[in-house]
């Protein structure tokens, strides 16, 4: 099997529902990855099944504790065998394409840890989490939102998952870019014809504009990243020409009309 990956939950039901259905949950029955839940409040001590308490210090609300967490960890790691342990947390480093692509290349086994209420035991980061992992500089009520986003980026880029490779490496972000345009039947709706060049049946010069508009979607939409885009990765004439046209029709696409000269 490809990838394994367990996730740390007190909301199992609502994880087991996104990602045991369609192009995930065939995968699974494919035998080509394996996603687990595991019930946090199973691994208490206590009749009440409770798993947080007050935190030390005072303030509001109350915080995962350690020994739960520990227990249900420690089952999955015996269970399954050890693996890259992940908490979900927006104190972590951004989860971009980049870094699930790192993930399917060092990793064949994930462990997904969902905090919930103000956070969890910082001694059970410190004794069983490798990484934390955020979504973005915003603040979300509980960690399996990430973990189930995290869970679909990697699996589905193992193979026997999608058809081929093809299906998400010309895919936003895989090489820097933003996906370009897409297009369905009919060729003409509300008026809005699609780009005769789809139509041609010229592989190539549908390859050339996509990469265009490729490139123009990314400058338009995210210039950051098309700061950060390698021009050295193209190699041929015909590469370099493609990013000088997305150039030049970004520009004058983006050009402020001339100032009318005032009436006298």
């Amino acid at each position: 099997m490809e990838m394994q990956i367990d996730i740390l939950t007190l909301f199992p039901e609502s994880v087991d529902a996104m990602l045991n259905v369609s192009i995930l949950g065939r995968a699974q029955e494919r035998g080509c990855i394996a996603i687990r839940t595991h019930q946090i409040r199973a691994y208490t001590t206590n009749k009440q099944m409770q798993v947080d308490d007050y935190p030390y210090g005072g303030g509001r609300g109350a915080v995962m504790q350690a020994d739960p967490l520990f227990r249900c960890w420690e089952h999955v790691v015996n269970t399954y065998g050890p693996g890259r342990t992940i908490f979900m947390s927006p104190c972590g480093r951004t989860f971009t394409q980049s870094v699930a692509r790192e993930l399917k290349a060092n990793y064949s086994h994930l462990i997904l840890v969902c905090g919930h209420y103000e956070g969890i035991d910082q001694r059970f980061i410190d004794e069983c989490v490798d990484e934390e992992l955020s979504m973005g500089d915003f603040v979300l009520t509980g960690g399996e939102i990430p973990a189930m986003a995290v869970a679909d980026a990697v699996c589905r880029m193992v193979p026997g998952v999608l058809p081929d490779a093809e299906c998400f490496e010309e895919e936003s972000h895989w090489d820097g870019l933003l996906e370009y345009p897409q297009y369905s039947r009919p060729a003409m709706w509300h008026d809005r014809a699609v780009p005769e060049i789809l139509l041609s049946g010229d592989h190539a010069k549908v390859a050339a504009w996509r990469k265009k508009e490729s490139y123009k979607r990314t400058m338009a939409r995210r210039p950051d990243l098309f700061a950060q885009f390698d021009e050295r990765k193209l190699t041929t004439k015909a590469e370099r020409k493609v990013l000088q046209q997305a150039r030049e029709e970004f520009a004058a696409e983006n050009a402020k009309p001339a100032a009318q000269k005032p009436e006298v």
